[in-house]
């Protein structure tokens, strides 16, 4: 790495301004089409036999979406399964990606010092490394709705789970704000520098690496959190949007940590109330 000093060693503005630039885009592209989703589902026929009226012909898109919401009518097909992890997907980008500018300027700066002239391509295999372990996450997350469908445990309406099983969910995301697990991962997120020169890799492939490294840290920080959907509903703007503001405040804010606990606090309440009362 160069450690001259030299001051054009620096990102300007105008790379920063393209790196927050493209990730803001992006993240807005995935609400407006999550927005898509929600709306097409909610204004989808649900009776019986709209559904079967389909007939054998190949389902695309948000029909396939919302067949795959409804198995007690429509067995899951490939077209069904991949819609489901596609919406999974998207939505994990419009809620991630504006918590990870921080950390992708941290990585495009070191990148820069350390010799290095371009920023979007390795920025684009940082960022593509950071998305693929979400996209793991996102396949699980699939085959847990799939499963949560199946055994009736989840409205096909609404996509949320009953007031039982939303408040458990609840209470262990709540309790987990409190692990010393949540903890060692929210802290690789609080301090991107300190991250990037730990695990600094060079070349694009060690970008795309180190994102994979960062990503799976991220999942293992927010992963009961993105859980919570299924207690609210998986499709629910509102809390995607709370979510997402407090994930961002998590990792940024000087009191990070003391949010975190006070969040966890009230999430575990939250859930007694929907078990209890």
């Amino acid at each position: 790495m160069n450690r001259n000093g030299d001051k054009s060693d620096v990102l300007s503005l105008g790379e920063r301004l393209s790196v927050v630039g493209g990730l803001v885009i992006v993240s807005t592209i995935s609400w407006v089409y999550t927005v898509q989703m929600a709306r097409s589902m909610a204004g989808a026929p649900h009776a019986t036999g709209a559904v079967m009226g389909h007939g054998s012909h190949q389902m695309v898109g948000h029909e396939a979406l919302h067949s795959a919401a409804m198995p007690h009518l429509v067995n899951w097909s490939m077209a069904e399964a991949w819609m489901t992890f596609v919406m999974w997907a998207v939505m994990m980008a419009a809620m991630m990606l504006p918590t990870v500018i921080p950390m992708v300027l941290a990585f495009a700066n070191v990148n820069r010092q350390s010799g290095s002239n371009g920023v979007l391509v390795p920025v684009g295999a940082f960022t593509t490394g950071y998305l693929g372990a979400w996209a793991l996450y996102c396949t699980g997350a699939t085959a847990v709705q799939w499963g949560l469908l199946r055994a009736a445990l989840m409205s096909p309406v609404t996509l949320a789970s009953g007031p039982v099983l939303g408040g458990l969910l609840l209470i262990v995301a709540g309790v987990f704000q409190w692990t010393p697990w949540k903890d060692a991962c929210l802290e690789k997120c609080r301090n991107p520098l300190g991250f990037i020169l730990t695990h600094w890799k060079p070349g694009h492939l060690g970008a795309f690496k180190l994102g994979s490294r960062y990503g799976l840290y991220c999942v293992g920080c927010c992963w009961l959190l993105m859980l919570i959907c299924f207690s609210l509903g998986v499709m629910n703007l509102v809390w995607m949007a709370v979510l997402t503001i407090f994930m961002l405040i998590e990792k940024i804010s000087f009191a990070g940590h003391l949010f975190s606990r006070v969040a966890g606090l009230l999430l575990t309440v939250w859930g007694g109330c929907m078990l209890f009362l």
